[in-house]
């Protein structure tokens, strides 16, 4: 792969309005134009969350391009040519986690589960609290993720390293509780 190759990573879940928002800006900050991120859902809503607006925005992201989008987006001819897919559904709350379809064997891909903090619904701090805890794990794992020496390792090895990062952040958060 040359040094110059800019990798294309998708983050899937289910409406597109949060988490999967919140990684593509993620990525789009931290990966320093090695990393073009996007997301999209499964069944999108349409409407980016406003608490998700809120977070960003307070956090000086570019909310600018930032819509909810379905999958299909993704699967056509002239879709970016996907290196990386990562869903970030939650596991716990038993959601449907999608699967891209074309060439699997073309691109890397791990489950990254997130809490959905769309779920909170007992008061406007707590919903704060949930959005900002979905941030911070996501902000983590994607760390871990752009420093990776991508272009050293091999495919096995790779795989693993990005199961892995979704396991670790999850057991750290634990932990933490």
């Amino acid at each position: 792969m040359p040094d110059d190759h800019v990798f294309n990573v998708l983050f899937l879940c289910t409406a597109n309005s949060a988490r999967s928002l919140m990684a593509e800006s993620i990525l789009n900050r931290l990966g320093q134009g090695h990393f073009k991120a996007y997301s999209a859902g499964t069944a999108p809503t349409g409407e980016v969350h406003p608490e998700t607006t809120k977070l960003l925005a307070g956090l000086n992201y570019d909310i600018s391009g930032l819509r909810s989008k379905s999958w299909t987006e993704f699967t056509g001819p002239d879709a970016p040519k996907l290196d990386f897919v990562f869903t970030v559904c939650d596991d716990a709350a038993e959601e449907t986690c999608p699967e891209l379809p074309g060439e699997p064997w073309r691109r890397m891909s791990a489950h990254w589960g997130v809490p959905d903090p769309k779920r909170v619904n007992t008061n406007a701090t707590d919903l704060s609290f949930a959005f900002a805890d979905a941030y911070r794990l996501l902000h983590r794992r994607i760390s871990i993720f752009t420093a990776l020496p991508l272009r050293s390792l091999d495919r096995l090895a790779l795989q693993n390293h990005l199961e892995d990062i979704g396991q670790a952040a999850v057991v750290a958060q634990s932990k933490a509780s």
